[in-house]
């Protein structure tokens, strides 16, 4: 009988041969997209985010749901709010909360970008969704969003109950925002210590800020995200510092020391076709080395950002949208 690992890897989901001719179809029309722009840092953050949200760069305008509500929370800084977008399940009241933290490098995008995926969050789930606009950079490096995460979050912990019914369960975010989930999870758990997370929903994020995983440093096919595109992410998010300093936990999580948290369950999900597998994967399993439950789920060919595309994109983006409901379902109250 051949000697058995203790550490588990679907290693099949990796192999080539599982990417569908629809997914391959419709990665090689997004890399062709991407070469028809600009990219975000040859015109600057502060003129291409408009030029993002009225369908100026090679990416389509965002969809705006008439069903969503704007409404302003308070941050820490005298006289000025956090603007929130709040989707509330179609049965009506929520039954909790589900706390969004969105993508985009911490330089690009806002809590309005990803209204489809909100409103399918709220349907699936009943549970009724929050996502953060918080500060982006260049304009405001760290600690800026970080800490109206943090506001946001807190706010929730204090008064979900009494505004939505249902006290704050998940916290969730895509990419930098999935980075930033994780950071706010731990100030919450750290702050509020009687606090517990259902769980948190961490897609394709961005754990170690230092030097980045192999895989960041090897992708080399020109789909979605790449080492050049994170390298001026991270210069405006992070500007001036060194190396040990972006090891520092509240910047990478990937080093804390999570033996010392009493961490809630926590679902990874990651394309195989993503720059940041490998933050997932390893994120995943010093989670489970500390005695969290970690469930890593990995998706054949799926690109970086691919759970907020159009379904008709890839059949994965419906696959993950699905495993997220159910690994909602099963750790709700």
């Amino acid at each position: 009988m051949p000697l058995k690992s203790d550490l588990a890897v679907t290693a099949s989901k990796l192999d080539p041969s599982l990417v569908t001719e629809q997914t391959k179809k419709f990665n090689s029309n997004l890399i062709a997209l991407q070469k028809s722009g600009p990219k975000w840092y040859e015109v600057g953050a502060a003129k291409y985010r408009p030029m993002r949200w009225n369908g100026e760069t090679p990416f389509p305008a965002p969809k705006v749901l008439d069903r969503g509500n704007n409404i302003p929370l308070p941050s820490r800084d005298s006289g000025r709010e956090i603007p929130c977008r709040v989707f509330t399940p179609e049965t009506g009241r929520g039954r909790g909360v589900f706390y969004h933290i969105h993508g985009g490098g911490w330089v690009l995008q806002s809590e309005a970008f990803q209204d489809p995926m909100l409103a399918h969050y709220a349907d699936s789930t009943g549970l009724t969704v929050v996502s953060v606009g918080y500060r982006l950079a260049p304009e405001d490096p760290y600690p800026g969003g970080n800490e109206d995460c943090f506001d946001v979050g807190q706010w929730l912990v204090d008064n979900a109950e009494k505004e939505y019914g249902g006290a704050l369960q998940y916290v969730s975010g895509d990419s930098a925002g999935a980075h930033l989930s994780v950071c706010t999870a731990f100030e919450l758990l750290q702050t509020r210590p009687k606090f517990a997370f259902s769980g948190l929903v961490l897609n394709f994020g961005c754990y170690d800020l230092a030097g980045m995983l192999p895989a960041a440093h090897l992708f080399d096919l020109g789909l979605i995200l790449d080492k050049d595109i994170m390298d001026h992410y991270l210069d405006a998010y992070l500007p001036g510092k060194s190396e040990k300093e972006k090891r520092d936990p509240k910047i990478s999580p990937f080093f804390a020391d999570l033996s010392k948290l009493k961490l809630p369950a926590a679902l990874f999900t990651c394309g195989t076709l993503d720059p940041l597998l490998d933050d997932s994967i390893m994120f995943c399993t010093r989670w489970a080395m500390a005695g969290g439950e970690g469930v890593l789920k990995l998706y054949p060919g799926a690109p970086h950002g691919f759970n907020f595309f159009p379904l008709e994109g890839t059949e994965q983006t419906q696959i993950v949208l699905d495993d997220i409901a159910t690994f909602v379902k099963e750790h709700s109250p």
